[in-house]
């Protein structure tokens, strides 16, 4: 699982020229399934994204979390970082999980996230979306589960 996490000011994802989920300041996180993620796997890497301390405090010292300073999450799902572009030019996406198990993933997160921070806003499965930020920084991390919950 890979969550490409932007400190925002602002955000929002539309769908068919219509807003389906925005938010001011907080976190937009770009979350990739692979095939093997777990409900166990995400429920560690909701937990990290909404402890990472990417916000200023009074100092200008990122000591805070979106949880801290009342920051807001956008979550989109976004199959194409689970991009393998180790061979040629063209991306595979083989290593993304399928739709049928990546769905019902991406809402446990979902949900998951709403336990940290009330009024998660979303996108739409599958749909194709526009993005539109304005990164606060920019300050960009990516979280990878392959280094957040080593498998054993």
């Amino acid at each position: 699982m890979i969550f490409a996490v932007q400190r925002v000011n602002r955000a929002s994802v539309e769908v068919d020229g219509a807003v389906v989920g925005s938010i001011d300041r907080g976190l937009l996180v770009l979350c990739g399934i692979r095939e093997g993620d777990d409900r166990e796997t995400a429920a560690k890497m909701v937990k990290k994204l909404c402890g990472l301390r990417i916000f200023d405090d009074s100092a200008g010292k990122t000591n805070l979390s979106a949880t801290d300073v009342g920051g807001r999450l956008l979550i989109i799902s976004q199959f194409t970082l689970c991009a393998d572009c180790s061979h040629g030019n063209r991306p595979s996406f083989t290593g993304a999980a399928r739709p049928e198990t990546a769905e019902p993933l991406y809402r446990f997160i979902l949900d998951e996230a709403e336990k940290y921070i009330p009024g998660v806003e979303k996108g739409i499965f599958g749909a194709h979306m526009k993005v539109c930020l304005e990164n606060d920084g920019p300050f960009t991390v990516i979280l990878d589960s392959d280094v957040i919950c080593p498998k054993k």
